[in-house]
């Protein structure tokens, strides 16, 4: 192919990835393909969920372990490409489940799988087996989605972005850039096409840190709109699974099977009666006409990119007939956000974490001290594979000194203290009458690879990620633009409680009026990755 060919192809990928997917027959770029064409395209019968799998196989096999070495997946479902087949007859002869019917997933490798194992990043979960489903993919499965593949992640969900399983994720725009976590792998993965849908799990900012850094939408859900069960914990005053993907039409497109009382998880019946059978119904491009938005302006100062590129989408916001309000946080709370997150955060893991070991076959820790002591004599790279991961396990002495669940400091933030921040937060967008209030997902560009300044750090970024978990409410992120050196910026819009709906519409209509994502540098188109609807 010559370079004036080359140049043509871009220009036209550009040109299709920028036309609405309700226009007539097209050829739309793999990476630019929502469920919606996707699904058009089954029912054209220029597709079927058998080639839809191989397409994504091949980009795993061409930039995960080879190419630019991404790293973003630990194990790929074998019985992935039967499933499809089975899927395609199914579809043929009865028809579709749901929306999902036929569409890959890649999942963060904490939800449990019966048929794959399921680590948490941890070479102490090392080829775990759960004994069941995680309830969120069991209604992933029975809406007729394929499990693709298990994918690589923050250990615990905590620390430095990599596993002790199979080392460092690497961001597809700047390979020396931070990919951020946990769900560092999941992002990664969607930002480079590797399946059309993500699963992460977020306990102060991990399904948006990976979401912003890599270029994709997002959604952190309020808590108990998801279940938990089946997913290794963190903290569960705070954890939630959230979905992740390249274009919002199919975060909703996810919402719609996930969400649901489960008896397994009590969080799960505040939700009864709240949560919606069709988040697509909201997803509108004028949503932003008359819609009030604050901007928290405590999270801009700190990257001047990053501002410029925040302030444009406030402009495109007020073109698109949104009245948008400066909001200021109480000096206090960005004070002690993170030694709130912390007083939980540290006490509930050895609990919860224990429990979860409870469930799992014979010859893997019960305790967080034999967790400790096995990663002791882990010193070296393992001839599997293995490595160590010093600064997630220097986490473990934090965790085992960090009090117990009888703790009056415990008790008084878990009963008080977060009640309190939520107060705040839905008392700020009450003031002003506000649909949401919009900020940096991160104040600043991806970071250098390997640095951590999460919510458990001792120097934590000044993102407001986790006061979203503080608060249970929903956050919905979106591609806001690029930094010179073309690293993604994202957009958050935090809401109030089971308002997913109207954030989907909000994060939606902002998509469609700036179209800013772009496929990363290191994970171009293969040949022959097209979608005709």
């Amino acid at each position: 192919m010559t370079p004036r060919t080359i140049r043509a192809a871009l220009a036209l990928s550009v040109a299709l990835s920028s036309v609405p997917s309700a226009s007539a027959a097209q050829d739309i770029p793999l990476s630019g393909a929502t469920i919606a064409d996707i699904n058009a395209a089954f029912e054209a019968g220029t597709l079927t969920s058998e080639r839809l799998v191989e397409l994504y196989l091949a980009r795993i096999e061409a930039f995960d372990d080879q190419g630019p070495g991404l790293n973003a997946i630990l194990t790929i479902n074998p019985q992935a490409p039967a499933r499809a087949r089975e899927l395609d007859e199914e579809r043929r002869t009865r028809g579709p489940r749901s929306i999902l019917h036929g569409i890959p997933v890649i999942l963060k490798d904490n939800v449990d799988t019966d048929d794959m194992p399921t680590t948490a990043g941890s070479i102490l979960l090392k080829g775990s087996i759960p004994p069941d489903d995680a309830f969120i993919v069991r209604r992933l499965r029975d809406a007729g989605a394929i499990i693709l593949a298990k994918a690589n992640m923050s250990e615990l969900a905590s620390g430095v972005q990599m596993s002790s399983i199979d080392g460092p994720m690497r961001n597809p725009h700047d390979l020396t850039r931070n990919p951020s976590g946990s769900s560092g792998g999941t992002g990664v993965a969607i930002a480079a096409s590797y399946g059309q849908l993500g699963i992460g799990t977020d306990t102060g900012g991990s399904v948006r840190g990976p979401s912003t850094a890599n270029g994709i939408a997002g959604l952190k859900p309020t808590l108990g709109l998801l279940s938990r069960d089946g997913i290794v914990p963190l903290a569960l005053s705070f954890d939630t699974a959230g979905p992740m993907a390249r274009h919002v039409y199919d975060i909703a497109a996810m919402m719609n099977v996930m969400v649901g009382v489960d008896p397994a998880d009590e969080a799960t019946l505040a939700s009864e009666g709240r949560y919606e059978s069709d988040y697509t119904a909201h997803l509108d491009p004028g949503a932003l006409d008359g819609a009030r938005i604050g901007i928290a302006r405590d999270f801009l100062g700190y990257d001047t990119e990053v501002d410029w590129i925040i302030e444009a989408g406030l402009d495109a916001m007020r073109e698109a007939g949104a009245t948008v309000v400066d909001v200021r946080y109480p000096p206090w709370l960005l004070a002690a956000k993170a030694e709130y997150y912390q007083t939980i955060r540290f006490r509930e893991f050895p609990v919860q974490m224990e429990a979860y070991l409870a469930t799992l076959s014979p010859g893997y820790p019960r305790t967080l001290e034999e967790m400790v002591e096995r990663a002791k004599k882990i010193l070296a790279p393992l001839p599997d594979g293995g490595v160590p991961n010093p600064t997630r396990w220097n986490f473990f002495h934090d965790e085992l000194a960090g009090g117990s669940l009888d703790d009056y400091e415990y008790s008084a933030m878990r009963d008080h203290g977060l009640p309190l921040v939520r107060d705040i937060l839905v008392g700020a967008m009450d003031a002003d009458n506000l649909d949401a209030i919009v900020y940096p997902t991160s104040p600043t560009r991806p970071g250098p690879a390997g640095v951590y300044r999460g919510s458990s750090a001792a120097t934590p970024s000044p993102s407001a990620t986790n006061l979203a978990n503080l608060s249970g409410l929903p956050d919905m992120i979106v591609p806001a633009g690029f930094t010179g050196d073309r690293l993604p910026v994202g957009i958050s819009f935090l809401g109030r409680e089971f308002s997913e709906g109207r954030l989907l519409a909000l994060g939606y209509a902002f998509e469609q009026a700036t179209r800013v994502r772009r496929d990363p540098v290191h994970a171009p188109a293969l040949p022959g990755e097209v979608i005709r609807r």
